[in-house]
């Protein structure tokens, strides 16, 4: 094994690298927040009997981590040679799969009964790209083993979705992303405050990737990484502000509400998306009738999709805000 395949060595503070990959679980025991999965993707691993898989779920959940954890137990050492990643989202075309994929799957094997093809983002692969891939899965099935990952399985066609064994990742629990933080700023030496933990779970939002990112960009910014260096880094509004506005608008006072909106865009750096999520999260934890609950997801889900489809953000958010003020004036 060459020095450039050597695995990497156990983590230790102070190395100038991305935090996501420097801890990025090695084995299929280290992954956390997934009880559910990781003892039958084991049970797999144990029994020599891996079928073609389908990881679906959210950005940073464990997806990538969970295939190359499962190279790494079936090849050891001998992982990166067996293992092919592809990113579907940037190799989108038939070309991929009929090329890249073949010269891969037909190549030698060094002594092992298949060879593994990761293929991320799978459900940004164009339809026909789909169509050869479910032919090349049937032409090489005896030796070689597919792993697609993809954010919604909806995207796969059914006979590759048939063809595997599909395991959904969803959000991460806030005490498996806690029990990670903290782990990692108990080895880089970084003093984290409570409240400061406690704002790295409310912006990561079930993305483990997100917390630990933020939690290094935490960490330079000063000695100790507490709750007001955490938002200002991620851009995340404190959900009580949020709260606050929607309060105003509800209260009938539109005025008030759209200045708390033009601090969260234009003084704090939000985007429109950003504000739209965190008042879908907050909208249960406001003090507020269930009937106006009701009203403010309704006028979310149009804001959501008239922003999506290319509307001004700044203007659908106001103009959300003014009809919460109009019904309640």
């Amino acid at each position: 094994m060459s020095e450039a395949d050597a695995e990497p060595a156990a983590p230790t503070p102070g190395r100038t690298e991305v935090w996501i990959e420097k801890y990025r679980p090695q084995r299929l025991d280290d992954i956390k927040g997934h009880e559910n999965i990781v003892p039958r993707l084991l049970r797999y691993v144990e029994r020599d009997d891996l079928p073609h898989l389908m990881f679906a779920g959210p950005a940073g959940t464990g997806k990538t981590t969970a295939a190359q954890a499962i190279a790494r137990e079936v090849y050891d050492d001998d992982w990166r040679e067996n293992f092919l990643e592809l990113n579907a989202s940037d190799q989108r075309g038939i070309d991929v799969v009929r090329d890249r994929i073949k010269e891969f799957a037909r190549s030698s094997f060094g002594g092992y009964d298949h060879r593994i093809i990761f293929l991320d983002e799978a459900d940004a692969l164009t339809s026909d790209a789909q169509s050869a891939l479910r032919r090349t899965m049937e032409q090489f099935s005896s030796n070689t083993r597919f792993i697609l990952s993809c954010n919604y399985s909806s995207q796969i066609i059914d006979p590759i979705q048939s063809r595997c064994a599909v395991f959904r990742f969803t959000e991460l629990a806030e005490a498996a992303i806690e029990t990670q933080i903290r782990e990692i700023a108990e080895i880089e030496e970084i003093a984290v405050t409570d409240d400061g933990i406690d704002a790295l779970v409310y912006a990561a939002d079930g993305d483990m990737r997100k917390a630990i990112n933020a939690l290094q960009a935490a960490a330079v910014m000063g000695e100790t990484v507490d709750e007001a260096t955490v938002f200002a880094i991620t851009a995340t509004a404190r959900p009580e502000e949020v709260e606050e506005m929607v309060g105003y608008a509800i209260d009938g006072d539109f005025t008030a509400a759209r200045a708390a909106l033009e601090d969260l865009l234009t003084d704090r750096g939000l985007a429109g998306g950003d504000v739209i999520d965190q008042l879908h999260r907050s909208a249960w934890e406001l003090d507020l009738p269930e009937r106006a609950i009701v009203r403010l997801l309704e006028r979310l889900g149009e804001v959501d999709y008239r922003i999506t489809e290319g509307a001004n953000e700044r203007l659908q958010l106001e103009a959300m805000l003014a009809s919460l003020a109009l019904e309640d004036a």
